[in-house]
């Protein structure tokens, strides 16, 4: 629809105004050639005129030939050169963002993608499908601050059978991303304090932090995860982990440095820790490790997942388990917020869970996964790179690392590939602080966003570009 704003202090007749903006409009480009214009009485009845006065104002632009009339069908927009009229330059457009820009690669080992060819469609449109018919008057109306009750309890139940999380449906606060809660939790803990997270780590934490105006300080890694000496040497009183494999030096956090932290969180009434059970359920050697929160009898966890790699990054879907303490304290002060995911999406997903289909599309995930991972292990080990390059944290997740012995410094190593159509990442992209210790040529290669049958050949290219 067209709106325009008439002069009313001019002797200028409202059929000429209405002539001139649309001839405007067509020369500029703004109307396009073939575009339908409104019919006579609706553009009347929009800008509070006579349909006598719009029937003018079309019938001088058809005999202008900016308009040309189809009967029964109504005007369009003749085409023309539009270089022969003096238009006005078009507004600049906004630059792209870095990154919005994509560059072109044959190979990308990047680490924040799955396979979208996993993920269940036939079922997931069954189940909306039956979601619209059955629950049509829910999917319209809010749903609780928490999220749907629905979804949370088949949360919990999963959360204890398969994670060894002790929580209940009231303690789940489900959230679109994993960002609005993060959101949230500092709201409930309070600005003041001082946020530690893990160097390296996920880039994300850190800059939602930042965000948000808290202090947060970095904590070094060891061979057992984040280093409780580091920690102790800061003023901070929550710290954000990911115990189940650390993001990203694969690092899977054993029970006693669990337990190491555990103490640290107990020596004051202040101090609590965030727990992201980053990609845990990919998992491809040794026993299952339980969450740290099944470890915590002080409600000292809060523990933090998402359904972004088991589904689909685009459901933003996260979710976090309250200990009762902070539970207490965000049902008397922030059930103001309304939950961020649409009701449609966690009826659908709770039908998922309920049926065990999520437990069977984790399956079919681990093991297109695992042939991937050793795929990857396999032709590194069986070509020339096996001489320069050792593979690290490979057990659990969708990324490894590849520390290589060619002489190349981690910059070199990146470049050499993006020559020959291969994106690799260095682990120095990773460190939102300066670092002192930073392993040399190291870099985090995710498999996850590749197909096996393009493995292999990412990794010949790799040996023609580092190959000296």
């Amino acid at each position: 629809m067209i709106t325009f704003i008439f002069e009313t202090d001019t002797k200028t007749p409202l059929y000429e105004q209405l002539y001139k903006f649309i001839r405007a409009e067509i020369e500029n480009g703004t109307l396009r050639s073939g575009e339908k214009m409104p019919s006579k009485r609706k553009l009347a009845a929009h800008l509070k005129i006579s349909t006598v006065t719009v029937e003018t104002a079309y019938t001088q632009l058809a005999a202008e030939g900016y308009l040309r009339t189809v009967p029964k069908s109504g005007y369009f927009v003749q085409p023309f050169e539009s270089s022969l009229f003096n238009a006005p330059p078009a507004a600049p457009q906004a630059a792209l963002r870095p990154d919005e820009v994509k560059e072109k690669y044959d190979y990308d080992f990047k680490t924040n993608v799955v396979d979208t060819n996993l993920f269940p469609f036939a079922t997931w449109a069954r189940l909306a499908r039956e979601v619209l018919c059955e629950s049509s008057n829910e999917l319209l109306n809010s749903t609780p601050p928490q999220g749907s009750v629905e979804l949370r309890t088949e949360i919990a139940d999963y959360l204890y059978n398969y994670r060894g999380v002790k929580a209940d449906a009231g303690q789940i606060v489900v959230g679109a991303g994993s960002e609005y809660l993060l959101g949230l939790i500092i709201q409930l803990l309070g600005r003041n304090n001082v946020y530690a997270v893990e160097n390296p780590g996920y880039g994300k934490i850190f800059k939602t932090f930042k965000s948000n105006d808290v202090t947060t300080v970095p904590v070094a890694l060891d061979e057992q995860g984040l280093s409780i000496d580091s920690l102790r040497e800061t003023n901070a009183n929550i710290v954000h982990v990911t115990p189940s494999h650390q993001f990203p030096l694969g690092i899977i956090m054993p029970v006693g440095r669990r337990m190491s932290l555990l103490k640290w969180a107990n020596e004051s009434d202040g101090r609590y820790i965030l727990e992201d059970d980053y990609d845990s359920e990919f998992r491809f050697s040794g026993q299952p490790i339980p969450a740290l929160q099944g470890l915590d009898n002080n409600g000292k966890v809060i523990y933090i997942n998402a359904f972004t790699k088991s589904l689909a990054p685009s459901l933003r879907i996260s979710y976090m388990v309250l200990p009762p303490k902070l539970l207490e304290k965000y049902r008397n002060n922030f059930l103001f917020y309304s939950c961020t995911v649409p009701n449609f999406e966690q009826y659908t997903l709770s039908k998922f869970l309920s049926r065990g289909y999520f437990e069977r599309h984790l399956s079919r995930m681990r093991i297109a996964y695992k042939e991937r991972r050793d795929l990857l292990a396999a032709a590194v080990a069986g070509g020339k790179l096996n001489k320069i390059v050792d593979i690290i944290g490979s057990g659990a997740g969708l990324h490894l690392l590849m520390r290589v012995h060619n002489g190349m410094d981690e910059a070199q190593l990146v470049e050499k590939a993006k020559a020959a159509g291969v994106r690799v990442y260095g682990l120095s992209e990773y460190y939102s602080f300066p670092a002192q210790n930073i392993p040399p040529s190291t870099l985090v290669i995710g498999y996850s966003g590749l197909n096996s049958a393009d493995i292999a050949a990412a990794v010949e290219r790799l040996e023609k570009a580092w190959i000296l």
